[in-house]
């Protein structure tokens, strides 16, 4: 195998996908060329940064799209209803079943967002003074997220047409401050385990990482790197604990981390950080780690901390 070839097959090695003796090929050629070895240890960096890395919208942008969307609904739902022109107030039903034959599958969502439109406009239509086309948009203030729950036909309440309607609102607040400061550290920890968005708590964690030096932080960390599903918030957590790898409980949990993340980039995060300090406790999780991993780096990292630490690769 020559250079040129183990340069093109090194991002495959990183991420586990060479078969094993092409591996095997691949790390020797890298044991006995320095050039190579840098273009891997080139990758290395790479493909960790890459990972950390993941680009998600910000909760307040999503919510301000879901507002947007279910406003733009309203309005289209509304205009189309008033298309239909009942013979008279007591057949709105009958308007709305004339409105939507044609849908299938769709009619039951499309009834219902058509039911609410009708609900509004009768609203507007039978209040006293009232003028004008009703806009559904108004009866949401800017600041707040609404969602509709339900909408129910009224059979008993003596006015044909009549629906009831559930709205979920959430009123949106802006608050600000530094990351010090103990009420702002409160909203980011718990906006860290917001399990609904991998962007929250990865900006989260991304700014409380550098105040480690915190218990309640580092505990944050521990529990990211080891719960998160995602893997670049696992691995911020991991940047975060680099000052502590000498600490007992960081390193058995980066020894974990090692033995069962399913991310290559994690796990070479991992095995970096308990490998900067030699620890004969940890010849046990290195050796199963030779034994098991199906990552090249890893393994090779794994087998030379062994060596340093006058260990043997294999378990009896």
């Amino acid at each position: 195998m020559n250079c040129e070839t183990v340069t093109k097959l090194i991002p495959v090695y990183f991420y586990g996908e060479l078969p094993p003796d092409d591996e095997d090929v691949l790390e020797q050629h890298l044991d006995a060329c320095a050039a190579c070895a840098r273009a891997a240890e080139s990758q290395r960096r790479l493909s960790a940064a890459l990972d950390r890395r993941e680009s998600q919208p910000s909760a307040a942008l999503l919510a301000e799209c879901r507002h947007d969307l279910m406003r733009a609904i309203y309005r289209e739902e509304a205009s189309a209803v008033r298309r239909v022109e009942p013979r008279r107030s007591g057949h709105w039903l009958e308007g709305l079943g004339a409105w939507m034959p044609s849908f299938g599958a769709w009619r039951m969502p499309v009834g219902a967002s058509a039911m609410l439109a009708l609900g509004f406009a009768a609203a507007r239509l039978t209040t006293p003074g009232g003028s004008g086309p009703l806009s559904t948009a108004s009866l949401i203030p800017d600041n707040t997220i609404s969602s509709v729950r339900s909408v129910q036909p009224v059979s008993d309440s003596g006015r044909p047409g009549e629906v009831q309607i559930v709205l979920d609102e959430t009123h949106r607040r802006v608050v600000s401050g530094q990351v010090n400061d103990a009420n702002i550290q409160r909203l980011m920890l718990a906006a860290a385990h917001d399990e609904s968005n991998a962007g929250v708590r990865w900006e989260s964690v991304n700014l409380l990482k550098s105040h480690s030096d915190s218990s309640a932080i580092r505990e944050l960390l521990l529990n990211r790197v080891v719960e998160d599903p995602n893997p670049g918030v696992r691995l911020k957590a991991l940047d975060g604990l680099k000052a502590y790898t000498d600490d007992p409980e960081v390193r058995k949990v980066l020894a974990q981390v090692l033995l069962h993340d399913s991310s290559p980039g994690v796990r070479i995060e991992a095995v970096d950080s308990l490998t900067a300090h030699a620890d004969d406790n940890m010849v046990g999780v290195l050796q199963s780690v030779v034994q098991k991993e199906n990552n090249g780096y890893v393994r090779r990292r794994c087998a030379k901390a062994l060596q340093d630490l006058n260990a043997s690769v294999g378990t009896f």
